[in-house]
């Protein structure tokens, strides 16, 4: 238990167990003090939330190096990432993914999610990216799943014990509205669930907190994002200068006990070359939501 790898790995399979036993993130923070001091300090920062970042936000840098993602992502002090394809794509070789995992232990750092993901009826390929999280420690794939890949999805999460969260893209996509999740998953395993990519349900013209309490049930990933107007064209902005009511937000995730292993995940996609500002000034907005909604 000595190494960095070795504690990390143990500190998601305490939360994995957490989750399993129906623990939510601002449940177990006692647990993680024990073990990471910075991961129990983000948890307090963020009321217990354990807030992460979509690394699509940092997809103007590679993933190593001084200026590398990882490194601007631990010094955000954050400790859970969601990986896009473009820092770490889907692979079978074990070398890379241990590569990876050695990346992620120095940082101190865990993956929450990957995607997102495309899956249809073609089971062989569907299953190279269950084994491919599986072997990586990645409870969550946010997906876009054709209307014919369930049945293969309902024998991989059972299989691979591997989530899947249906993930809206915006006006026009196949998942636009909260209701075309709910009706995808009516009948399916429970380890098929949503990724809400919030900024999106805004561009769609709904409400950030009622699409999270509508979708709570099964909600597996969350991805904070703010839009200036509800249009389709509207431009991204720093959290709670557009249409999200970023406190009300966070009480929705109290309210519907987003689950310890979950992904939530920040994602400003505005200034790829320079966002840390900007992602700076999101996050200090959703530490004094997410504080003030653990007050009750």
């Amino acid at each position: 238990m000595n190494s960095p790898l070795s504690r990390r790995w143990f500190l998601q399979r305490t939360l994995v167990a957490a989750a399993a036993a129906g623990a939510t993130w601002f449940e177990v923070p006692k647990i993680l003090a024990k073990e990471s001091q910075g991961r129990a300090d983000s948890l307090r920062k963020y009321g217990g939330f354990p807030m992460g970042i979509q690394s699509y936000s940092l997809r103007g840098f590679g993933v190593d190096g001084p200026e590398g993602a990882l490194q601007k992502i631990q010094d955000l002090g954050l400790h859970w990432v969601e990986f896009f394809g473009g820092h770490y794509g889907i692979t079978p070789d074990a070398k890379k993914i241990a590569d990876m995992n050695a990346l992620l232990a120095k940082h101190d750092l865990s993956p929450s999610s990957h995607g997102v993901n495309a899956f249809t009826k073609d089971h062989a390929k569907n299953e190279v990216i269950f084994k491919f999280a599986k072997a990586a420690g990645i409870r969550n794939l946010s997906a876009d799943p054709t209307p014919d890949s369930f049945e293969s999805l309902d024998k991989l999460v059972a299989q691979y014990d591997v989530r899947i969260a249906i993930h809206n893209h915006g006006p026009g996509a196949r998942y636009n509205k909260p209701e075309d999740s709910l009706k995808a998953v009516e009948g399916h395993d429970r380890r098929v669930g949503f990724c809400a990519d919030l900024g999106h349900y805004i561009r769609s013209g709904y409400d950030a907190a009622e699409v999270v309490e509508k979708l709570g049930g099964r909600l597996y990933g969350v991805h904070l994002k703010d839009f200036a107007e509800k249009k389709g064209n509207a431009k991204g902005v720093i959290l709670g200068k557009g249409q999200m009511d970023v406190l009300a937000t966070f009480k929705a995730m109290r309210k519907v006990k987003f689950p310890a292993d979950g992904a939530l995940s920040l994602e400003y996609e505005e200034n790829p070359k320079d966002p840390m500002a900007d992602i700076r000034a999101c996050l200090e907005v959703a530490s004094v939501a997410a504080q003030q909604a653990a007050k009750g």
